[in-house]
């Protein structure tokens, strides 16, 4: 395992950035938000996964790593450094995964998806996509979006609309989601309905 690379050059300031761009991400869910704020990070972990995780992590918010990035001992060591996140081997004891193979994400309900009292106890995906500009186009309407939002990332589970209608389905409960690219992110939370591929 090699030096451990540094975070935000300014903590304070970056992880507020960071914050306010995945919050209106999260807000307008389906438009991409660009994230100024990146850095650099240890392979395969993206630039904007890194800095989402370094907002948004804790000691008290267990992360699960994907195969990915599970096998390179640095990441962990990275985000346990600066986060002091617990790393988790089950999907289940999770309220973050970080996947940099979204196309071999895991289904929806191998991750908390909390419970009708406590809906709040559910996970939180970050998917690591290569391009906003490549997939299929999907329409979602709901909440913070005036009609409809156009969505399309790549790469992503084939099977991918049928797991945001049944994760709809399930509302309150079911997972919400972060699409980062290197330098950008978009959300699409439980509240989304799929109106089909655009």
């Amino acid at each position: 395992m090699g030096a451990l690379l540094a975070g935000f050059a300014d903590p304070v300031l970056a992880a507020q950035a960071t914050f306010r761009g995945v919050m209106d991400a999260l807000a307008r869910p389906g438009t991409i938000v660009p994230l100024i704020d990146t850095i650099a990070a240890p392979a395969p972990l993206s630039a904007a996964a890194a800095a989402a995780a370094l907002t948004l992590l804790d000691g008290d918010t267990p992360v699960w790593l994907d195969a990915p990035l599970a096998a390179q001992a640095d990441v962990a060591a990275w985000l346990r450094f600066h986060t002091g996140a617990p790393i988790v081997s089950s999907p289940a004891d999770a309220a973050f995964a970080i996947v940099a193979d979204p196309e071999r994400l895991p289904p929806f309900e191998s991750f908390a998806i909390g419970s009708l009292e406590n809906p709040d106890c559910s996970a939180t995906l970050i998917l690591q996509v290569r391009s906003f500009d490549a997939g299929a186009p999907l329409a979602v309407a709901g909440p913070g979006i005036a009609d409809r939002a156009i969505l399309r990332a790549a790469p992503l589970p084939n099977d991918f609309p049928a797991r945001l209608v049944a994760n709809r389905a399930m509302f309150p409960r079911g997972v919400d989601l972060l699409l980062v690219t290197g330098t950008a992110v978009a959300a699409l939370p439980r509240s989304v309905t799929l109106l089909g591929e655009a």
